[in-house]
């Protein structure tokens, strides 16, 4: 592996669920200099927070930092993850996909990639990678291919690095695989899924609840390869 400074740098915004895990493990692959960003803006599944520390230690991020978000600044209170609304569970796969679920947190994507592009700048990056995936929710309109795209055109009017001719570019990998696929490139890659996070209502020692959307639709992935979700073998 090439040194550190001679690795080209990239963002990884960096959750600590299965698909930023895996999309740090591609960014790695790319030979890329990784700096994880990582964001606690309220979320009532704060565990991910040392979830990401753990993922970002074992894949070797080049750098991992911390952003806090005033949440009742930001627009971001008042959903199922960051207010005291109740995450649904026991969800069919049909239910997940009828509408935009109440999981969803205003501008998130937006305000995390806002973030991620000033980081990029800074560093001297061209690259930033996010775990955005558009199969399992057809409801979060900040994870589709269009988004992504604008927000990649919006980052080349924006700064200065590309008005002086360093294009910036937005990695999603995962948003059009299944979620089986992202398992298994994963693996491939070594990403060790028993230090992620995914549930989005745990309980306070941050076990997962086995019925909210993420971890449905986690464990469905999982068994349809064949194997247990390590997170459930504990």
């Amino acid at each position: 592996m090439a040194s550190e400074t001679k690795r080209p740098p990239a963002v990884v915004l960096l959750s600590g669920g299965l698909d930023s895990a895996t999309a740090l493990a591609i960014a790695c692959e790319a030979g890329m200099a990784c700096h994880a960003l990582t964001f606690d803006y309220g979320q009532r599944h704060r565990i991910e927070l040392k979830a990401a520390q753990r993922v970002a230690h074992h894949q070797g991020a080049a750098s991992h930092r911390y952003v806090n978000i005033d949440v009742q600044f930001g627009g971001l209170a008042g959903t199922a993850l960051t207010g005291a609304v109740c995450v649904p569970k026991d969800r069919s796969r049909t239910q997940m996909t009828r509408e935009i679920p109440v999981t969803y947190v205003p501008a998130r994507n937006t305000i995390f990639l806002a973030y991620g592009l000033a980081l990029a700048e800074t560093l001297g990056s061209s690259e930033i990678y996010l775990g955005a995936n558009a199969v399992d929710y057809s409801g979060y309109p900040d994870c589709r291919p269009e988004y992504v795209a604008a927000f990649e055109c919006m980052a080349n009017l924006a700064t200065k690095a590309a008005v002086e001719g360093r294009r910036l570019r937005i990695n999603a990998p995962l948003i059009q695989w299944p979620k089986t696929k992202i398992i298994q490139r994963g693996l491939e890659l070594g990403v060790d899924y028993g230090l992620t996070h995914s549930c989005y209502d745990p309980d306070a020692d941050g076990t997962p609840c086995a019925r909210c959307d993420s971890c449905l639709l986690r464990q469905r992935a999982f068994e349809a390869l064949g194997m247990d979700d390590p997170l459930l073998r504990r």
